[in-house]
């Protein structure tokens, strides 16, 4: 439930080996007073296992550890845990791609796509269904990115095992220096190049790859990563949201309305509240097309729109969303995602899922206007979080003694969503990061874009980011460096193993397309 606020050795193709500790690994307890006073070192667990993918083994050095960033004066500010995966044999490791990942919130631990996607190991979970509690099964990751990619999982400041040092923990840290749009790009291009430089990756091609939030996130981050020049090959970005003006239902926006439409579609489809062709991405094309065109000029019009179109207009939604005509009269045109999540399965007492709109839960208040929780965070949350507390200290042999922060609460809360645009002054509004990344493109413009979409994304409407695309300002000859990928499922690809599946053939096929470009001349 805690993911609508923000947005092991399972099997024997995983090789558990004893594990090995940096010099400056963890040393034991001391007393509170001497803990206080000691300066904040990196600290590293070394391990080694296999993965086997399509049918390849794969063996590895897995790295779980932190690294402690510092500001301009050379002083402690937070301590940032993650979980590098390195593949072993590699004739030269320099040249071999890197990818680091995260997940987004702004809150959440990068635990999803670890545990859930493209680590060594995945967490089976009941797909559209509430899973089974523990035990919980972890087997190997056959669609691990590990064929394509050295990998580098990363958890935002306070969340996971990430820290902010401030003098209690003998630094200078506060919120403020990581928990906002740009203070949270800072810090993770600050990362991104420590780990670069103490692990000789400088050579190596460069991908970023975010879910959600941490698509907002990968968009800053490789703006600021361009301007200190560090080039990228690719950014991968998973149920995408850069203009947060597509999905804020504040009253006087009518945007969201029109890009949550044929998501809205499709999952009326998914739960035969309507009844749909087998050609689903032809529908939708459909419904995109009134969502663009009849339907927004509708909505443009406000108040003079006149009584016959306005019963033209309900009409077709009621047979795009299954919704009542009188209920879309009362909402006039305007359905907010949250009455929809409680309206669309109102008769049969539930509600529909947010971040994916397949799942379905016992409604808490068959009368209530909007639905306040989200039935597909409460059906995965458990596994995700068991799963993962014993594989880092079982498996990676980390933090014994620390709490992991699946997700914070209080991250989110104190967010600052205010953004240095670069563009003079701005009116308090919409956070919009699209123009970063257009600007990280021009800058770079081998730069290469991929965008990963579910159908059933309600977080995320895969309409939304194609909205956000089609304004970014970019010419022609950098608008075909951006490519989508539509799925049949929802914010999280990977919970859907035929997604899953298909997904990791794109990006296999992405990094092969980005990471040997000739260089310039």
């Amino acid at each position: 439930m805690k993911r609508i606020l923000v947005l092991l050795c399972a099997t024997a193709t995983l090789i558990c080996g004893a594990a090995t500790f940096a010099a400056d690994a963890p040393t034991p307890k001391a007393d509170a007073k001497t803990a206080a006073a000691a300066p904040p070192k990196d600290e590293k667990s070394v391990t080694r296992g296999s993965v086997t993918v399509n049918g390849q083994r794969i063996g590895y050095t897995a790295t779980a550890g932190t690294i402690v960033l510092k500001d301009k004066a050379g002083k402690p500010t937070g301590s940032m845990f993650y979980v590098a995966y390195v593949k072993d044999g590699v004739s030269d490791p320099a040249r071999r791609p890197v990818t680091f990942l995260y997940n987004g919130g702004p809150g959440s631990s990068s635990v999803w796509l670890h545990m859930g996607a493209f680590g060594p190991v995945r967490v089976i979970s009941g797909d559209a269904h509430h899973t089974v509690p523990a035990p919980y099964q972890v087997v190997n990751n056959q669609y691990s990115l590990l064929d394509a990619s050295d990998l580098v999982f990363i958890d935002a400041m306070g969340t996971g095992f990430s820290r902010i040092l401030d003098k209690a923990h003998g630094g200078v840290g506060t919120p403020k220096d990581f928990y906002g749009v740009d203070a949270d790009g800072k810090a993770f291009a600050q990362f991104i190049y420590d780990y670069l430089s103490r692990n000789d990756r400088w050579n190596s091609p460069k991908y970023l790859l975010g879910e959600s939030y941490g698509t907002t996130r990968s968009a800053v981050l490789a703006n600021d990563l361009e301007n200190d020049g560090i080039d990228l090959n690719g950014v991968l970005l998973l149920s995408s949201i850069l203009n947060f003006e597509t999905a804020s239902f504040n009253p006087g926006n009518d945007l969201p309305y029109i890009t949550f439409l044929p998501s809205y579609a499709a999952v009326a489809c998914y739960h035969k509240v309507v009844q749909c062709p087998a050609d689903l991405a032809g529908y939708l094309a459909q419904v995109r097309a009134f969502a663009g065109g009849e339907y927004a000029s509708a909505l443009m019009q406000g108040d003079r729109l006149a009584p016959a179109q306005k019963a033209d207009v309900i009409a077709r939604l009621a047979q795009y969303t299954g919704l009542k005509p009188g209920y879309l009269e009362k909402a006039d045109l305007r359905v907010n995602l949250f009455q929809f999540m409680a309206e669309l399965q109102r008769n049969r007492g539930l509600v529909t899922g947010r971040l994916d709109g397949r799942y379905s839960g016992a409604a808490a208040d068959l009368l209530g206007e909007y639905a306040f929780n989200d039935p597909q965070s409460d059906a995965i949350t458990g596994p995700y979080t068991a799963a993962f507390n014993r594989y880092v200290r079982q498996t990676l042999k980390f933090g014994e003694d620390r709490h992991y922060e699946i997700v914070s609460d209080s991250v989110g809360k104190d967010w600052d969503w205010k953004h240095n645009t670069g563009r003079g002054f701005n009116w308090p509004g919409f956070t919009n990061v699209a123009p970063d990344l257009a600007a990280a493109m021009r800058t770079n413009p081998h730069l290469k874009v991929e965008i990963e979409n579910g159908y059933y994304d309600l977080a995320t409407p895969f309409y939304a980011t194609e909205y956000t695309a089609d304004h970014m300002g970019l010419p022609p000859d950098l608008r075909s460096n951006i490519s989508f990928k539509f799925y049949d499922c929802g914010h999280m690809l990977y919970e859907h193993l035929p997604s899953l599946e298909q997904l990791h053939a794109n990006l296999v096929q992405f990094y092969r397309a980005t990471d040997n470009e000739p260089a310039r001349g």
